[in-house]
Parts: structure tokens; sequence; C-alpha cells
């Protein structure tokens, strides 16, 4: 079953988690055009601020909230106020953090943090949105996850686990909501340009800058596609580990180069 006439191509109204910098600053910025409204969000108000005055320079009616996708009810507010200013076409579910294990085993606080932000927060941002998109049968609901999500990677584990997590919840959420008219696209990226990988000391194979991710994404949100993985190259990589007997699969992911430790925020 498909949602395509329920989509729009060219989304009017649109809401992003995340937006202050990495690729939520980079779709916030490749959608900002006359007559279109943004709704911004992030928890570093000055950043914020930056991207919501580049995006106003380039014609669009850009707005943002200072708000913590970890509050359930503020971020139910900020979505029904932003819906009832111009109903919202598209959710972009994009806020998440990152840590690994290069100083030892992640701590209890360094997972439970990982999790309320890549996991609790898209359900924050996709929940009150789902809500009001079924009840008049149209939108768009994009999920952040990762190529990490497709295995566990013991550099790092959270990460790998949340971004698993949202995946299977934003594919099998495409199918529940499909007959209701709302689209759902699962976001895979490799390695971007941004806050996260700036910290990684490895090399980073097939690296994207922000600007040319948002145009794939954007692309493939436009096609309504259930899945945007990229690049290619590593995609096909991440399948085929993830199709390996896991004896195999964890002899070549041990060996991986470890993230450090501090999570990095782009909230």
């Amino acid at each position: 079953m498909t949602t395509r006439k329920s989509v729009p191509e060219t989304p009017r109204s649109i809401l992003i988690t995340g937006a202050s910098s990495g690729i939520g600053e980079a779709l916030a910025l490749h959608y900002a055009a006359p007559g279109i409204h943004l709704f911004l969000s992030g928890r570093d108000a000055s950043r914020l601020d930056a991207v919501i005055a580049a995006c106003a320079a380039k014609g669009a009616a850009a707005t943002g909230r200072a708000v913590d996708v970890r509050e359930a009810v503020a971020m139910e507010n900020w979505i029904s106020e932003s819906d009832r200013i111009h109903p919202l076409d598209l959710v972009i579910a994009n806020a998440g953090v990152s840590g690994g294990t290069g100083g030892g085993p992640e701590s209890a606080r360094q997972v439970r943090d990982i999790f309320d932000v890549n996991v609790g927060g898209v359900f924050n941002t996709v929940l009150p949105a789902a809500s009001l998109m079924t009840a008049r049968g149209s939108g768009q609901i994009a999920i952040m996850a990762s190529l990490a999500g497709f295995s566990g990677w013991p550099g790092a584990p959270a990460y790998s686990a949340s971004k698993g997590a949202v995946r299977l919840y934003g594919e099998a959420l495409r199918g529940a909501v499909a007959d209701q008219g709302v689209g759902v696209s699962v976001i895979c990226p490799g390695f971007v340009e941004s806050r996260m990988t700036a910290v990684n000391p490895y090399p980073m194979p097939f690296l994207m800058d922000a600007a040319q991710a948002a145009r794939i994404i954007a692309r493939g949100l436009s096609r309504n596609a259930g899945r945007i993985a990229f690049p290619w190259q590593s995609h096909f990589l991440a399948l085929g580990i993830s199709f390996l007997p896991f004896c195999v699969v964890s002899g070549i992911l041990k060996n991986m180069p470890r993230k450090p430790a501090t999570s990095d925020k782009t909230l």
C-alpha cells in the first residue's frame, strides 16, 4: 500500500528537530525558500538563531524553539502550536547524540542519555505529529536512524542500538499508518560531516558533507521512500555484514576503531 498521493513532493510547512547543526541545519537550509514555513528546534539557542537567520535570508518564514526533545509535554506543545500556525506537511525527527567506548565501557549515564534522546526524543516528536497527521489524513514523518543501526557496533553499543531501535520503529510505523494517508521514511546515513563526526579520531570511509546529505534526503522524501540509506557503498556493506553469521560479524566489528566516550550533542 502506498501513500504517495498524500505526501507533497514539495512540503510547505516543515518541522525539524536538532536543526542547530549538522544534517538538521543542512536540511533547514535546503528547504528554505519563499513560501516555506520552517519550525526549527535545538538546545543551543545561539546556533539555532543563526540557522533561523540564514533560512529567513533565503525567504523562508522561519521560527525556532530551544526545546529539549526529552521533554514530552514541551515537545507536544511546540508541535501542536506549530501545526496550528501552518498545518505540518513534514516532520523530521533528527535530534540525536552519539558516544562510544573509546575511554572504556560506556557509563550508565551515557547509555541512558543516548537512549533518552535518540529513542525517547524520536517518540516525543513522532507521536504528536502522527496524531495530528492521521487525524487529517495527510503528512509525512522522517526519522533519523543510521547505518550503524544495522549491526551492534562494539565501539558504540548504545548509539548503534538506539539507531537500530528507531529504524525498526519507523519501518513498522510506515505500514501502520499507510492507510491513514501518512508517509513515514527512515533515514540511514553513513558518515556525514558534523559536530558528531568531527571528534572521530579515525578515517571515515565515504565521508559526505551535510549539504549533499540533505539533497539526498530531500530527494528520497519527495518520493516517499521507505528507507533513505546512503552512501550506497556503506549501505551495501552494512547490509552485507547484517546477513553474515554472528560469529563472523563479531570478529569483524570488534576490530573496528572506537569512538570517543564523550557524548556529542546535536540537539
